[in-house]
């Protein structure tokens, strides 16, 4: 009898791996229906899952999506991934155009390296100073990012008591009034820096990350956008999110009468719409333990409901650990095109 042909993936954590056509299958079929029973969505169409199929076994270290279906790329904290992370020396504004004029990003962002707004604030100035430096010289789209990050509002660096630790006591009300307490102060913060950097010439603020410390969190990022909004209706804003659902920390906390605890996807876009954002980066979480074509399948899945809700762009986050990618310092190329060429043709989003 011949041996059944294997194809080379990944799984992931990123390591190599080969599957037989049989097991992607019944991966890809697991996948998606982990995604339709926890978000509760319609499932792929056999045509998709066949794709989808076709994208994870392709030949090639790099794929791309069809002649005619690009769509627009872009980075959170993107001007600092090249020098910090990549140990190349040159500043920010520097990197913003490295981003425009070498890897050929559509738009880009620059944050402080500590990426949180509460760190920011006493340095506005100086951050304004780099966003002006950019935006003299970039083209294209230049946004301020950085973490709504609730939880850098508890003691001792913060003013508020620390729901993680309250919670474990038993303190049930005192946890949640403290986390209403922070969104108050995190909002402020957001707003005020948002104003500095549209002073600045900033083409709009990226709240990434939203919803990491619970549905507080979230809840601070929209309230954040509803202000900045109201006073500057033309200033672009994106909300990415920390993951595929809203934790509940606090767990009763609502904006425009829905729950946020809970949330997946395709219910997060529609509150960032009502709250005034301009773009959406939905999240979709990597199992490690899982096989690429599992977790593209499940995360495509999430992600084309999003899509198909969605009246505002939807730019999904495809990086480190999210999005079908591999949970991996440096994601292998082979696997993250394919994710992104999965994303592009079924999910149907708008950008990367």
């Amino acid at each position: 009898m011949s041996e059944k042909r294997e194809y080379f993936t990944r799984m992931g954590d990123g390591s190599p791996t080969y599957m037989t056509a049989e097991d992607i299958r019944k991966d890809i079929e697991e996948g998606v229906a982990d995604a339709v029973k926890r978000a509760k969505i319609e499932a792929l169409t056999e045509e998709e899952k066949e794709r989808l199929f076709d994208i994870v076994v392709m030949e090639g270290n790099t794929v791309g999506v069809s002649r005619g279906m690009e769509v627009v790329s872009t980075s959170d904290s993107g001007c600092f991934k090249l020098n910090y992370q990549a140990h190349i020396p040159f500043d920010r504004s520097t990197a913003a155009l490295i981003n425009e004029r070498v890897l050929g990003l559509d738009s880009v962002d620059i944050g402080n390296i500590d990426y949180s707004y509460k760190t920011v604030k006493p340095i506005l100035h100086d951050e304004a100073k780099v966003m002006e430096q950019a935006q003299s010289q970039a083209v294209i789209p230049v946004l301020y990012g950085g973490m709504p990050d609730l939880g850098r509002y508890t003691k001792p660096d913060g003013p508020v008591d620390n729901w993680s630790e309250l919670l474990p006591l038993g303190k049930i009300q005192e946890a949640m009034e403290a986390q209403e307490e922070a969104v108050e102060h995190a909002v402020k913060d957001m707003v005020y820096i948002a104003k500095g950097m549209v002073r600045a010439g900033a083409d709009g603020m990226n709240f990434d990350t939203s919803g990491a410390s619970g549905d507080a969190d979230f809840l601070a990022a929209l309230k954040a956008v509803e202000e900045i909004k109201k006073e500057y209706p033309d200033f672009g804003v994106e909300i990415g999110m920390a993951g595929e659902f809203v934790m509940g920390m606090h767990g009763k906390l609502k904006y425009d009468g829905k729950r946020l605890a809970g949330m997946y996807p395709h219910q997060q876009v529609k509150v960032a719409e009502k709250a005034g954002a301009n773009i959406f980066g939905p999240v979709v979480n990597t199992n490690s333990n899982k096989s690429f074509a599992w977790n593209i399948a499940r995360a495509v899945t999430m992600i084309k409901a999003c899509s198909l809700a969605a009246e505002i762009p939807v730019h999904v986050n495809v990086g480190m650990g999210v999005g079908g990618t591999p949970m991996a310092y440096v994601p292998p190329s082979d696997v993250v095109s394919k994710a992104a060429k999965a994303m592009v043709e079924i999910g149907r989003v708008d950008g990367l």
